[in-house]
Order: C-alpha cells, then sequence, then structure tokens
C-alpha cells in the first residue's frame, strides 16, 4: 500500500487549471469515442488502474460496447472491431506513448495522417499527450482505481 501522496489539483492548482484546459482543446472537434478508446489505450499501456477505470466507465456511459472495451488492450488481433481510423488513433497511440521505445515510426504516422485532416491529427497527438499526462499524475500520486472524485 502506497503512503499519503499530495492531491495534485489542490497542491499544483494552476498546472492542474493548465492541464484540464489543454485535455479540454485536446477532445474539440473529435468524436467522443475515439477520443475514449484513445485514452483506454494509454492508460493500458502506463498501466494506470485509476484512469483507466475512469475512461472505460465513461465510454460505458456514452454507450460503448462491452466487446470492444475488452478488445482494446488486443487491437491489433481484433482491428475487425473498429475503425480504420480508430485503429490508426490506437497504432499511434501506442507509438507515442511508447515514444522511448522507437520513436514514432513514419509508417505509424502517415496512417493517421491518411486518416484524419490536419487539425484532428492535431487534436489526436494533443490527445495522446494529456492522457499520457494523466496517467504519469495519477501514478506518481498513487490514484487509487474506483476513487474518481468527477
Amino acid at each position: 500500500m502506497a503512503t499519503h501522496r499530495l492531491n495534485f489539483g489542490t497542491s499544483a492548482p494552476k498546472a492542474f487549471r493548465a492541464l484540464v484546459a489543454f485535455d479540454a482543446a485536446a477532445r474539440e472537434g473529435l468524436d467522443p469515442a475515439l477520443v475514449e478508446l484513445v485514452q483506454i489505450r494509454s492508460s493500458h499501456l502506463n498501466h494506470c488502474a485509476y484512469c483507466l477505470h475512469m475512461h472505460t466507465k465513461d465510454a460505458r456511459k456514452a454507450g460503448e460496447s462491452e466487446d470492444r472495451l475488452h478488445m482494446v488492450a488486443v487491437w491489433r488481433e481484433a482491428r475487425h472491431f473498429f475503425t480504420e481510423r480508430e485503429q490508426a488513433a490506437l497504432a499511434l497511440t501506442d507509438a507515442l506513448t511508447l515514444v522511448a521505445d522507437a520513436g514514432v515510426p513514419d509508417d505509424v504516422y502517415t496512417q493517421a495522417a491518411a486518416r484524419f485532416e490536419e487539425r484532428e491529427l492535431a487534436q489526436v497527438i494533443a490527445l495522446i499527450c494529456t492522457i499520457n499526462t494523466w496517467n504519469r499524475v495519477a501514478l506518481s500520486t498513487a490514484k487509487v482505481a474506483g476513487t474518481d472524485e468527477r
């Protein structure tokens, strides 16, 4: 069990509000289902149970199917559950979340650029950046899955 850790929102309110604003700006104009899939996938890769619980719950509330939620972790083996746009976003999420492993390969970027208009692609990249930041905040402050305070 982790020892008591700080509350990021109250300890760094300006940084917290900036991250909330960045997150809202990143989501703007994107399909809400795509947003949740990206956030779920990044949370899987980062082993962030807090964010994974929050975003699967949000996805269910928005009408996402249990089948698709279960397949996000193995999306490459279950491509038929996801549209080409979703697959491109998930591939980009994998590459950007694990950027230290191999960067963002040209083929992954090219696939995403072919499926999204330039503005949308920038939004998806921003979204991936925000969920990775949220994952790191939740992990470093030992947020507990199922205790979402929203």
